[in-house]
């Protein structure tokens, strides 16, 4: 990764213009700073040795936490049902939404 020795105001002002953000003159001030700072993070880090470690798209193994499919009892349909405030063939009966034809 190639970055100048210093990253000047000017180049965080047109980074901010690319963004379209506007900043003041703190805030350039500012995230020149930290934005140096984390180039110089990044910098570090592309100089470390990876050619043991595998790409990931995530920092952590991604495990899936949902239990698995299991066929329970459920609720009676009708009971169900008669405990709704309108029902039409067999199915709960809900309000239109956003001018939908019926």
């Amino acid at each position: 990764m190639s970055t100048p020795e210093r990253l000047s105001r000017d180049d965080v002002a047109h980074v901010a213009a690319l963004a379209r953000l506007e900043l003041t003159e703190e805030e350039l001030e500012r995230y020149t700073g930290q934005l140096a700072q984390v180039l110089e993070h990044a910098k570090d880090v592309s100089s470390l040795d990876l050619s043991g470690v595998a790409p990931t798209a995530h920092a952590m193994a991604v495990v899936n936490v949902l239990r698995p499919d299991e066929v329970r009892p459920t609720l009676d349909r009708a009971e169900v049902l008669a405990e709704a405030p309108e029902v039409e063939s067999d199915r709960f009966r809900v309000p239109r939404i956003l001018g939908e034809a019926p």
